[in-house]
């Protein structure tokens, strides 16, 4: 039975998201720079002590999938390998921002993330299966912020923290098809990302790219026949926020 190779298989699609990142930078940037030698946007924005705004991100997901013992007995050599598949998906939701020092920050959000995820079986007689996850996640973000030197009507940022997230009741397990991945309802993961703050006259637009990392094993052993060979399944996701404050 071939070793799998994760490499090309788990990497998220970064070139699908960093270039959409930079355009809004930098369009964003081009027209804050005009107002530069003219004046300066929201001046008392950043020494307030709390700010409010809201959250829309587009994201790539996947699992990271590790074999159990069984995968290499008999019950299974028909398997040929199981590939995680890359999904998009998107998120909305509000934060709050508390301000902790001149260039420090701590921003507790809530939002709903959607995520579709895959895995593809394929067996030695050339033929494949895809399992599908597909699920509605309720997530707080808390996350510390640290800024640059504010420059005119822009500054660059770098966030780091935990999201824990739970998955609200629903009847699916209970109905759930044969070619479904079934989860566990809670997930805790490490994040930690990048991003700039535009200033405009009314309003602070802030794009970032953001990585996720689970912590945690999300697949319910013994499930189905699709929990099996697999020991332990995290998730992982690279995310463009696109956030709006003041």
């Amino acid at each position: 039975m071939q070793t799998f190779n994760f490499r090309n298989k788990l990497y998220l699609h970064w070139s699908k998201i960093v270039p959409l990142f930079l355009l809004f930078v930098l369009v964003g940037h081009q027209q804050l720079f005009s107002q530069v030698s003219r004046e300066i946007n929201l001046p008392n924005s950043d020494e307030k002590k709390i700010k409010y705004g809201f959250i829309m991100g587009i994201h790539s997901s996947n699992f990271r999938s590790t074999y159990d013992n069984s995968f290499a007995t008999s019950s299974f050599d028909t398997l040929h390998s199981i590939n995680a598949q890359n999904s998009a998906g998107f998120a909305l939701g509000m934060f709050t921002n508390f301000r902790l020092a001149q260039y420090a920050d701590l921003i507790v959000s809530v939002k709903f993330g959607f995520y579709e995820n895959k895995l593809e079986y394929s067996y030695t007689n050339r033929e494949t299966r895809t399992g599908l996850s597909e699920v509605t996640m309720l997530e707080f973000p808390v996350l510390f912020k640290y800024k640059s030197v504010r420059r005119g009507n822009a500054r660059m940022y770098f966030v780091g923290g935990a999201t824990p997230s739970f998955r609200p009741n629903d009847k699916k397990d209970l109905e759930a098809p044969e070619n479904r991945i079934l989860v566990e309802k809670t997930n805790l993961s490490v994040e930690f990302g990048f991003g700039v703050d535009l200033y405009f006259p009314l309003f602070r637009f802030s794009p970032e790219i953001r990585f996720s990392k689970g912590l945690v094993n999300v697949l319910k052993p013994d499930s189905n026949e699709l929990s099996e060979g697999i020991r332990r399944l995290t998730t992982n996701s690279v995310t463009l926020y696109l956030q709006f404050g003041d």
